[in-house]
């Protein structure tokens, strides 16, 4: 009798063919899609040993577009990946540095603003789709636990579904969860491995005022690794935490707003109908908790930083604004080094 052909899966399919492909066999027929997903994997902007930080996402936001995503930041130490904020794009540029967003363990926001958190959800999800077992935290201040079971929640179908259709043996709940960490007036460590220890304190990004009327609080992150030692800022004004917790940092990666320049775009934005409601609660929020160019390089001098690093950048791509209109207000305090940063620049 001849036997029963076994059911080729797509994955042993595409096993086959990367087999073939490697053998250089004629005539083998491989997919397109599959060409293409071996030369992403095959190519990585972030070394393989060493301290690294990937700007995944630079714009100042909420302000998604096509030549800046949202704020998202990737610190490799020996290949491993730590998540600083997941703003919309972070998905996309994590494919594009080579960062292999099934593999993250812990993720950090810094607040839960939507252009630092908005592709929480899409991140979790796709982590389980892709094959994920193992734990996945991400943490933040007060909010982010239930940010978590909400994405959990929202794709409680998918996951559903894949269960029942594909027999998967991992349940998503399982696996994620959400850390809320304490906001506190002094840098305290928050998480610790073999690799790194993070520290965070609280920034001033909400107004007191705002503070007393609900809950919700704004984190800066200290990364120490292996010889080397990075801070973010996260969103905030001046704030004397975030220098304590900056103090003697090789990087400083600080959001950075040139207020000229942004006061043209958002007057362009309001009058093709953007913030509709109260453009100048809108706009006075803007200037009032967020970092001037003069103030990042003022703490960037308190602190004593080897390097500062603009990030979350507005006008970003909203204007037509020089490296030397950002670095000329930093230069009023700091004299050190400064790079303006782009998206899928690694330091």
């Amino acid at each position: 009798m001849r036997a029963t052909p076994k059911r080729l899966t797509r994955r042993a399919w595409l096993e086959h063919c990367v087999r073939l492909g490697a053998l250089g066999v004629a005539g083998t027929a491989v997919p397109n899609f599959l060409r293409g997903a071996a030369a992403a994997a095959a190519q990585t902007l972030v070394p393989a040993r060493g301290v690294h930080v990937v700007l995944l996402g630079t714009q100042g936001g909420p302000n998604f577009n096509t030549e800046r995503a949202e704020t998202a930041n990737a610190v490799v130490v020996d290949g491993t990946p730590y998540i600083v904020d997941l703003g919309e794009g972070a998905l996309a540029a994590m494919r594009r540095a080579g960062i292999v967003f099934r593999d993250i363990g812990r993720v950090f926001l810094t607040h839960l603003h939507d252009d630092h958190s908005a592709e929480v959800t899409s991140f979790l999800t796709h982590q389980w789709s892709d094959g994920r077992i193992t734990p996945t935290v991400v943490a933040g201040p007060f909010g982010t636990t239930k940010l978590v079971d909400a994405a959990l929640q929202a794709t409680e179908a998918n996951a559903t579904i894949r269960l029942i259709d594909e027999a998967r043996k991992t349940q998503p709940t399982d696996i994620f969860r959400g850390q809320d960490l304490a906001a506190t007036p002094e840098p305290v460590e928050v998480y610790r491995d073999e690799r790194v220890t993070v520290s965070s304190v609280e920034n001033t990004h909400f107004p007191e005022e705002s503070k007393r009327r609900m809950p919700y609080r704004s984190l800066s992150y200290r990364f120490d690794c292996p010889g080397r030692s990075i801070v973010f800022s996260g969103d905030t004004a001046y704030s004397a935490g975030l220098v304590k917790l900056a103090r003697g940092a090789d990087v400083f990666i600080c959001e950075a707003i040139e207020v000229a320049s942004m006061r043209h775009a958002f007057e362009r934005m309001v009058a093709n109908g953007a913030y509709a409601d109260n453009p100048e609660g809108v706009w006075d929020h803007i200037v009032a908790t967020h970092t001037t160019t003069e103030n990042a390089g003022r703490m960037a001098a308190e602190a004593g930083v080897g390097l500062l690093v603009l990030n979350h950048l507005v006008p970003g791509a909203l204007g037509a604004v020089s490296d030397h209109a950002y670095i000329a207000g930093v230069r009023q305090h700091f004299k050190g080094k400064v790079v303006v940063g782009k998206d899928l620049m690694v330091l």
